[in-house]
């Protein structure tokens, strides 16, 4: 029995789904699954009922799980010791942030982190999503929070946050309101306010317009969806948002699905494959807040 096959073990659980865990684990599907059934094999029982949608644990591995997660806290707690006595754990660590970032758990992690290990100096910084994957790439950037539209950007190893549709957002009153859901082509009859370019949002509505051989009236650009949906709403122009920035607006906007546009504009944490201590351990601090 390895830690890596009750890493995976852990993963499928609480993923309930094979894939989801091959992505938190960063392995394939496949090889999540063989060292599943090793597992299984050496403990003599099967672990997980596979004949649903959803990976659900049998009684044997309701039985298995929490010693799983013992075993993987104690060599983690093993590792974490030796890594301070041998003053590993310490430096600088420079995190990107995507400008008009809100998401508190990034906060969180960081704060977490902080007070379990203040010998490093943290700094943060706010940019465009380019900017930043280009900042990690080249190591001025240890960690970036970015909007994105492919999983994992050239070059850097990603760990998707959020994953959500483009929508179209109004004001009552206007033409669109009345309606659930428009086709890109429909919306572009009216000016657009969105996200200006290099930020993941605005990548995935131009290449969304770009195969349909559609040019859209960008009015207005803004970094914050604060004031997107300001303009928005004032009845300024249309505004295109995901659907959870949507959502906090719902007093004032109407959300409609754009029924033809299917790529999903994805927030995730963003790195290079070789980690320093510190920078794995902030990861796996910033994993365990947004989860």
């Amino acid at each position: 029995m390895e830690l890596r096959q009750l890493e995976y073990f852990v993963a499928v659980a609480e993923e309930r789904n094979f894939t989801r865990a091959a992505e938190r684990v960063h392995i394939s599907q496949s090889g999540v699954s063989a060292q599943i059934r090793q597992l299984e094999r050496e403990l003599g029982a099967e672990l997980f009922d596979r004949s649903a949608r959803s990976a659900t644990l049998t009684a044997a591995g309701r039985a298995a799980l929490e010693h799983a997660r013992a075993a993987l806290a104690a060599a983690e707690a093993v590792g974490q010791a030796v890594g301070e006595v041998a003053d590993l754990i310490r430096g600088r660590l420079t995190v990107g942030m995507v400008i008009g970032c809100t998401l508190t758990p990034l906060f969180d992690a960081l704060a977490t982190f902080h007070r379990a290990h203040p010998g490093v100096r943290i700094a943060l910084l706010e940019d465009n999503s380019d900017r930043l994957c280009e900042g990690v790439r080249t190591g001025a950037l240890d960690l970036a929070l970015i909007g994105t539209a492919t999983a994992a950007p050239e070059g850097l190893e990603a760990h998707t946050i959020i994953s959500e549709r483009l929508v179209a957002a109004v004001p009552a009153g206007h033409a669109l309101a009345g309606r659930e859901e428009v086709t890109l082509r429909e919306l572009l009859a009216y000016p657009i306010v969105c996200m200006p370019p290099g930020t993941g949002l605005r990548t995935v509505f131009d290449r969304a317009c770009a195969a349909q051989d559609l040019r859209p009236v960008i009015a207005m650009q803004a970094s914050a969806a604060d004031a997107i949906a300001d303009l928005a709403g004032r009845g300024m122009a249309v505004a295109v948002l995901s659907d959870s920035m949507a959502a906090h607006y719902g007093d004032r906007l109407t959300a409609l699905r754009i029924r033809d546009v299917e790529t999903p504009a994805l927030l995730a944490l963003v790195w290079k494959s070789a980690l320093g201590p510190a920078v794995r351990e902030l990861l796996r601090y910033a994993r365990r807040a947004f989860a």
